[in-house]
């Protein structure tokens, strides 16, 4: 596969989608529940058929997971995981924190990482082994050595008002009493590429989905963070824990989100 090609049609997607999201922004639009707190509205749906669209036309045997309209039935090695609107909740208050999160896989690896704000018109991109980048300059993580000199990030789970179990909110406690600061923007795919420029040091959150995941995870990698699980094992986008830092502060969060009595 032509990886040349294939980040020309991500990126490509992504300004395409982000274009068309800008124009139902601070107007009025029609907004949905899938859940007690998860909002779909009509440029989450906007978003994601230009996506589509745009991937179809230049790879239409391609394979596609996208949060809307779930998994194509095509068998292929080649497959794209889409999050049109990530941040739906910000976009649907008329905050402007939310992005396009796009990511391209072969043979189950994530090749090709694209995560794009229509807003500020900040682009990140990052191919597998070719390092990441932010409007076309290359990224890396910050060199900050402890937490105590951390800013970090997270994010709740869409079930904590009506069965989230006392453990995140643990974990949460023992972050925010060992770090300098703590924000929650509510993208996870802006969280992951934070960690990659170096605004935040590290992210955690639980009951992430792969399309939330799939892009900002390769761009955090490739500039040169530590992407796991809570036990620290190599992050997987199926897996339902996920801690991004710098490298330097990895093992003492490992810590923080492992004290046995934070059960």
């Amino acid at each position: 596969m032509n990886l040349d090609r294939v980040k020309q049609i991500g990126v490509r997607a992504a300004y395409r989608a982000g274009e068309r999201i800008n124009q139902y922004f601070g107007k009025a639009f029609r907004v949905t529940k899938k859940g007690v707190m998860d909002l779909v509205t009509e440029a989450d749906f906007a978003s994601e058929e230009i996506v589509l669209a745009t991937i179809r036309e230049a790879f239409p045997d391609h394979a596609i997971l996208a949060e809307e309209s779930g998994a194509s039935n095509s068998p292929s090695p080649d497959l794209w995981i889409i999050d049109p609107l990530d941040g739906t909740t910000n976009f649907a208050h008329g905050l402007p924190i939310f992005s396009v999160s796009i990511a391209y896989s072969h043979n189950n690896q994530i090749m090709l990482g694209v995560v794009f704000n229509p807003i500020n018109g900040e682009l990140f991109t990052a191919v597998r082994g070719g390092g990441a980048a932010l409007n076309g300059e290359a990224i890396h993580v910050s060199a900050t050595a402890t937490v105590g000199d951390s800013l970090l990030v997270t994010g709740f789970p869409y079930s904590v008002r009506t069965a989230c179990p006392p453990l995140p909110l643990n974990r949460f406690e023992r972050c925010l009493t060992a770090a300098q600061g703590i924000r929650r923007l509510g993208s996870a795919a802006l969280d992951l590429c934070y960690v990659a420029c170096g605004r935040f040091d590290g992210f955690w959150e639980e009951q992430l989905k792969p399309w939330d995941t799939a892009a900002g995870m390769l761009i955090a990698t490739e500039a040169g963070g530590r992407v796991t699980d809570f036990a620290d094992h190599l992050f997987n986008i199926n897996d339902k824990q996920l801690l991004a830092t710098n490298g330097a502060i990895h093992a003492e969060m490992i810590g923080l989100l492992n004290l046995k009595d934070c059960a």
